[in-house]
């Protein structure tokens, strides 16, 4: 019987699962923007539409006769961000002598934004302590030294570079820069782990939008295609683009990149510019957050739950009773009713 159901099982596990190449799912990832102007972030975003239309072709020949027809006009780009996972139309204008954009682009599945790590506690002096991870804002996006796919690819990259020292692209939602950290894995700094930090991997740890854009209302879904539009101006509905959410992807390796100058993840010439390498973004004082982090929220329950305890120990102790007053100072305890003596008196005379 159970070698039957193994059998059975085993050839749901053979069945090839039909893939998406020219399909929703995939788009054209921004790897390089040499214009500044342009706000359009390496690693994170992802072109899936064009004028209107989604981007179902990975030839790069159309794409780029698509944007060279717009040469003294706008184009309207389709972009889905990696960052909350939702999808915004940007008009970019072409100019009429270069014809081109400025970025340098690659047709990726939308899943690659997925493999991601969330850093959710780290240890004290343990790896990643001395290297400066921070917990609950900062995200593992990859390593310049090869492409990490799957759950299990930081783990065998890291197992390959214990005693050794390995550059993480990190990136920190509170600060909304992303920065490259040198740490060396051990196993010997008196912890679990090598890194000495826990990770979440999966839908529930994927990258969140910036802090500076709105948080969606209560009953809104998030990690959805929410229809934002650039500042830059609208033409096209962003809902023209809604692309798919990202499939999994059942291969579980680790890449080596083939030299190192491999991938750019952020855009790191803007306003804010990141902290130097090996060092955590500066501890300043925190802009109001619109959301609720973990910590945050485990604080408000106790000291909810705290207030209530009070509250109903206090109803218990007005409902009993209070306990009668002491005794007067100097009175003494109180006296019994006097005793007979006459007949005690009778007796006695008898004796006589």
């Amino acid at each position: 019987m159970f070698n039957a159901l193994n059998r059975y099982l085993s050839r749901l596990d053979g069945d090839a699962r039909p893939q998406q190449k020219d399909g929703p799912g995939y788009g054209f990832q921004v790897l390089r923007n040499t214009n500044l102007e342009l706000g359009v972030e390496p690693w994170f975003d992802f072109i899936v539409g064009i004028n209107g239309r989604l981007i179902d072709n990975p030839d790069p020949r159309l794409f780029a006769q698509e944007v060279r027809n717009c040469a003294g006009a706008s184009v309207a780009l389709g972009l889905w961000s990696a960052k909350g996972q939702r999808t915004r139309v940007l008009h970019v204008p072409v100019p009429a002598d270069t014809r081109s954009l400025g970025l340098s682009l690659q047709w990726t599945p939308l899943s690659v934004a997925s493999n991601v790590w969330h850093v959710l506690d780290v240890a004290a002096n343990s790896p990643a302590d001395h290297a400066g991870f921070l917990p609950y804002s900062d995200y593992i996006l990859g390593t310049p030294d090869g492409t990490l796919h799957g759950e299990s690819g930081l783990g065998e990259l890291v197992d390959d570079y214990i005693g050794r020292p390995l550059k993480l692209w990190v990136y920190n939602n509170e600060y909304n820069v992303t920065r490259e950290v040198e740490i060396v894995p051990s196993r010997e700094w008196g912890g679990e782990g090598a890194l000495g930090c826990v990770l979440g991997y999966g839908a529930l740890h994927r990258l969140p939008a910036p802090l500076s854009e709105p948080v969606n209302a209560p009953g809104e879904t998030m990690f959805d295609g929410d229809t934002t539009t650039s500042n830059l101006g609208t033409g096209a509905g962003a809902d023209q683009f809604a692309a798919l959410a990202p499939q999994n992807d059942s291969s579980n390796t680790f890449v080596p990149a083939a030299s190192n100058d491999f991938l750019v993840p952020a855009q790191l010439v803007s306003s804010t510019p990141p902290p130097p390498a090996g060092s955590a973004p500066p501890r300043s004082k925190k802009k109001d957050r619109h959301g609720h982090a973990p910590k945050r929220l485990m604080d408000d329950y106790f000291a909810e739950e705290e207030k209530k305890s009070r509250e109903l120990d206090g109803n218990i102790a007005a409902s009993k009773t209070p306990p009668p007053p002491p005794p007067k100072t100097g009175g003494g305890p109180p006296r019994g009713p006097p005793k007979a003596e006459s007949q005690a008196g009778g007796e006695d005379n008898d004796v006589d």
